[in-house]
């Protein structure tokens, strides 16, 4: 039988886990994941949770057991931002670098294929900052938190 300290090693471990292996596959989906949730995405996001925190907790579903999971995933996520903000390397493999998408009157295609983004996702972001053609833009930039700037040439 497990003692409760026992219990709450599995628990720090097994949401560390749960924590980094999340943080990897959302890293891995790429940049236009989080900054354009749809609906669907959402349903994910919440079924994702509920579907991990049996990992998380095993048996324990006490209060106890929730307020240290919580707290292990903050802890995480404070030192993970620490580490991002303190050594840039490490906040380029967590959220890459900007990626061009349009610059110099060229789409670069490889960019977007790369990226998932189409032709139309660009033209859909141009009208977001009232702009009707490329024509009109100097460079369109998929920054690391999955928006995209465009920088119009006046």
């Amino acid at each position: 039988m497990f003692s409760i300290s026992d219990n709450f090693i599995h628990i720090i471990l097994s949401t560390s886990a749960v924590y980094i292996f999340i943080l990897v596959l959302l890293r891995l989906l790429g940049k236009t994941e989080l900054a354009q949730l749809s609906v669907t995405d959402l349903i994910f996001v919440l079924l994702i949770s509920n579907a991990v925190q049996n990992a998380m907790l095993g048996p324990d579903t006490s209060l106890a057991g929730g307020l240290l999971a919580a707290s292990v995933l903050f802890v995480l996520n404070f030192i993970f931002k620490r580490l991002k903000y303190q050594f840039t390397w490490f906040g380029k493999i967590m959220e890459g670098e900007p990626i061009i998408l349009f610059y110099k009157g060229k789409i670069n295609e490889a960019n977007c294929k790369k990226n998932s983004i189409s032709h139309n996702d660009i033209m859909q972001t141009l009208r977001e900052h009232g702009k009707i053609s490329l024509d009109e833009v100097e460079i369109i930039v998929l920054e690391v938190d999955g928006n995209i700037s465009v920088v119009s040439k006046t």
